[in-house]
């Protein structure tokens, strides 16, 4: 873990790379309609809420789980293969399962799991796939 070994540029087109999945993931292309029920949203919470308070912190929470992954893949050795494998395993490990633990004390759903879970998935493997193909 060496900040030296750090490609910035990476960290934050990985992050970037993150919001992107989850414009599409959370819009009407593909879970927009089961998220909303899963999770207790509506069109209505949506218009209300300050969105770019949202997105600003989403996205700065977001650049701070990029720069951690980025620092567990500084090491030279790590590919694009190996980056996507620990991003995979970040994400269904760390974030999915902490997603779960959290949602079965709310008494959420599986498909609120399943959906927030696997967005953190596709993201963080994508993530490590740039990370570590980025050196």
């Amino acid at each position: 873990m060496n900040a030296e070994n750090v490609n910035w540029l990476a960290v934050v087109v990985s992050a970037v790379s993150a919001f992107l999945i989850g414009w599409a993931w959370y819009s009407p292309l593909l879970f927009a309609k089961a998220w909303m029920k899963a999770s207790g949203m509506s069109e209505d919470k949506i218009t209300k809420a300050n969105m770019g308070k949202t997105f600003a912190f989403a996205f700065l929470f977001t650049l701070i789980a990029a720069i951690n992954l980025a620092f567990f893949l500084a090491d030279p050795g790590v590919t694009a293969s190996s980056g996507a494998l620990y991003g995979f395993l970040t994400g269904f490990g760390w974030m999915m399962m902490g997603i779960g633990v959290i949602a079965m004390f709310e008494q959420r759903s599986w498909m609120y799991i399943l959906i927030n879970g696997f967005y953190w998935v596709v993201s963080m493997t994508l993530m490590g796939l740039i990370l570590g193909a980025w050196k």
